[in-house]
């Protein structure tokens, strides 16, 4: 069918009209833009694909508001891009000035290309051995794209913008900025916005610090205007992955919901604005400083992808960027002729040993962790230079021969016996960053970001930055971590990112480095990828410091926090769901107490919290009774059962009104079989638990509801509080149907505060009838 269309009419007042319709009925999205006249476009839809594509041509004088008094005459309706000249009054949305001078541009529309472009691979799922299987398509993807150039020619400014309807359902939006003029024409900020409906009345963002990222937060969408910007070279934490608004109380599963992303890195915002005069805008784009982004004639500069998701309630919205993101990957393994692969359960040394590095500690280490299933030994900080602690050695990339000397105890002796063991090696850097006691900073004093000659910004943790605009320090930077890939068969980097990034000046350029750095480390994360294909690198950023959809594309995983403690990890993931599939996510199993809360928990609940993530183990597991071990190898091997369906499964997160309880679960894309977890974070008013309801099944099947075999003895793990027995919690479960479990759900065990279980729901055999 014709993904794309385009109309032509006029308006009640005489204005020519042309209307652009796009869907994908697969992802059930459809959007409809007007231009009136030789205009910027109007979004007049955003929801499910229209029945009649023709009639929304006519959706222009159903919206345009009339003109009112003590305003202009023409009311504001924003556009993608609102300017004064459209009559927006609101904030600054387009910031350009030519020679110091800010420009007040009006665009006219000169071309619009609405068509559906054939290009990049679709994947197909199979089974094969009861896992994924995915296969390239014979067809190309089909993705409906309207382009459209516009130029203000008195002030010598072209704008080509740029808009796409995913396959997922995603719609994305950038803008070409080009300077026809001469003069330098300097780019502040470019923010791209969706127009919402003016029952998208309720905001959800989140916040957040180090070891509590992404807490959710709500508020009305009241007049004026919100705004989350990130100004710290990273999106830090807290950044919020969504701007969500919808109708008042939406949740997971319930609610029209509208979500803007920026697909970017480095310094940016988000926002929601709402005048007297009109409907809500959501949106954003990055933030520039002065001196930036200086365009000469002909030179241009692009914006980030500003990315919108709808759906009803927040699993179909995150749902899409899961299926976003994953594709990206299938095709970075499909263009390097990679063979993808579960993913591997990791134990990482950081709160095992921290800067306690030895041979023998480490092999010892090594050889518990192949008791436990797990399959990469990722060594982490410690390792180079005179890196004894934090406060020196960053930024000398060379194996410490203090710790790791030449011979039969070295770092490769160590990688080595790693790999014999069947394990994936892995090493911690960090790229970024310096410590001004180090070889480096002394070497090379002007290899760092600073404000002037003279100072330096302020320290974070003992750190610097180091200028990768610089092509020396990318040389050395990417060079040092090239050789060491090599030389120890590295297969797996955590790449750490600690120092807030602030007054970040080039003293190559003199001018603010933030957009060329953000680029720099982009091209150091392909470049080493391509060049050692299967090397898998993860984003960490003093923990979940860089999480957004640019990193994500480049990255095989981020770290979700610092903070390994499941009791705040129950909803650091959640919200990280919102936009990362649960693969990406790294969730590891810690110690008891929680180094970074001291607060004691089971190990059935840090397991549980673990299991539907990239598993991983942070716990020095020599210290630890080997009954604990035996429990940790038995929740590995379920974990590797599932894994595989996890990476392809959509995410669900049920709406309680208990606020002491979490439903989270994992459904198997033809909806044959979920598994969920509940938690129980704190005691509830209800005792025991209200009955929690189950999304994602389909509501016409019946399905056998049971514990998985890790928590089917709750006597045994001695988690429960219950006084007698819970009627299905047992090997056979009971049956229920879709509908049943998603309306009033089922009743969960009586646990004790700070506790999880997992169970399942597969699809009945059909019974035949005699």
């Amino acid at each position: 069918m014709t993904l794309i269309q385009t109309f032509h009419g006029n308006a009640t007042n005489g204005t020519e009209l042309t209307a652009v319709y796009a869907e994908q009925p697969a992802a059930n999205v459809a959007f409809a833009l007007v231009f009136p006249g030789n205009d910027l476009p109007r979004l007049v839809h955003w929801g499910r694909p229209l029945a009649a594509p023709a009639t929304v041509i006519d959706m222009f004088d159903a919206q345009m508001p009339q003109r009112v008094s003590g305003a202009l005459d023409y009311t504001s309706w924003p556009s993608v891009l609102p300017t004064q000249s459209e009559s927006w009054i609101g904030a600054t949305r387009f910031d350009v000035r030519r020679d110091g001078v800010e420009l007040f541009c009006k665009f006219a529309v000169s071309n619009i290309t609405a068509e559906t472009v054939a290009a990049g691979k679709t994947y197909v799922m199979g089974e094969k051995d009861g896992y994924p299987n995915w296969s390239v398509a014979d067809e190309p993807k089909q993705t409906p794209t309207v382009t459209v150039t516009a130029e203000d020619e008195e002030q010598h400014v072209k704008l080509i913008w740029t808009c796409e309807l995913d396959e997922t359902g995603l719609i994305r939006q950038n803008a070409e900025v080009v300077n026809t003029g001469e003069g330098q024409l300097e780019v502040g900020k470019i923010e791209l916005a969706f127009t919402v409906p003016a029952d998208a009345n309720e905001i959800l963002t989140t916040t957040g610090h180090h070891l509590r990222e992404r807490s959710p937060q709500r508020q009305d969408f009241t007049l004026g205007r919100f705004a989350k910007a990130s100004m710290a070279g990273r999106p830090d934490f807290d950044a919020t992955l969504l701007l969500s608004v919808g109708e008042k109380g939406f949740g997971f599963t319930h609610g029209n919901v509208y979500s803007a992303h920026v697909a970017w890195s480095g310094n940016s915002v988000l926002s929601a604005e709402r005048l007297p005069y009109t409907s809500g805008v959501i949106g954003g784009g990055e933030v520039l400083f002065g001196g930036e982004i200086s365009l000469a004639n002909s030179e241009s500069y692009t914006t980030p992808w500003l990315i919108g998701s709808y759906g009803e309630g927040l699993n179909e919205v995150a749902a899409r960027f899961h299926s976003y993101i994953r594709r990206v990957h299938r095709d970075w393994l499909a263009e390097h002729n990679i063979a993808p692969k579960p993913r591997p359960v990791i134990l990482n040394t950081w709160e095992a040993v921290y800067f306690n590095h030895d041979y023998d500690t480490l092999t010892a280490l090594a050889d518990k962790a192949v008791e436990s299933g797990v399959e990469r030994f990722v060594v982490d900080d410690g390792w180079f230079g005179s890196r004894r602690d934090d406060t020196s050695g960053l930024g000398d990339w060379q194996i410490s021969q203090d710790v790791w000397p030449d011979g039969d105890k070295s770092l490769k002796a160590l990688a080595d016996y790693v790999h014999g063991k069947g394990l994936e090696f892995g090493l911690w850097f960090e790229p970024e960053m310096v410590n001004p006691d180090s070889d480096l900073f002394r070497a090379h004093p002007d290899w760092v970001l600073k404000p002037t000659e003279g100072r330096l910004p302020m320290q974070g943790r003992t750190q610097q930055v180091v200028d990768l605009t610089n092509p020396d320090a990318y040389d050395y930077i990417y060079g040092a971590m090239d050789k060491l890939v090599g030389e120890l068969g590295i297969d797996y980097i955590k790449w750490d990112h600690n120092k807030l990034v602030t007054e970040a000046v080039s003293p190559r350029t003199g001018r603010p480095a933030v957009h060329q750095q953000t680029l720099a480390v982009y091209r150091i994360f392909t470049d080493l990828k391509a060049a050692h294909p299967g090397l898998e690198i993860e984003s960490c950023s003093s923990g979940g410091g860089r999480v957004d959809l640019g990193i994500l594309e480049v990255a095989d995983r981020i770290w979700g926090s610092d903070c390994v403690d499941p009791v705040e990890r129950a909803d650091i993931q959640r919200y990280t769901s919102l936009l990362v599939p649960p693969e990406m996510i790294g969730e590891h199993v810690g110690a008891s107490p929680a180094h970074s809360t001291h607060r004691a928990t089971t190990q059935e609940l840090r397991m549980a919290m673990a299991f539907f993530g990239h598993m991983g183990i942070e716990w020095n597991l020599l210290k630890e009774p080997q009954e604990d071990i035996d429990k940790l190898a038995e929740w590995v091997a379920e974990f590797k059962k599932h894994r595989e369906w996890f990476a392809v499964d959509t995410v669900v997160h049920s709406d309680a009104a208990d606020p002491a309880v979490r439903l989270d679960g994992v459904v198997m894309p033809n909806q044959a079989a979920a598994i969920y977890r509940f938690t129980q974070l704190t005691t509830s008013q209800t005792y025991p638990a209200a009955p929690v309801r189950l999304p994602g099944l389909d509501p016409d099947k019946v399905y056998e509801v049971s514990p998985l075999d890790v928590s089917l003895d709750l006597a045994k793990q001695d988690i429960a509080n219950g006084q007698s027995p819970l009627g299905w919690w047992k090997a056979g479960g009971v049956r229920m149907t879709g509908r049943a479990l998603a309306t009033y759900g089922i009743r969960p065990p009586a646990l004790h505060p700070a506790q999880a279980v997992l169970f399942k729901a597969v699809l009945a055999p059909v019974e035949s009838a005699e």
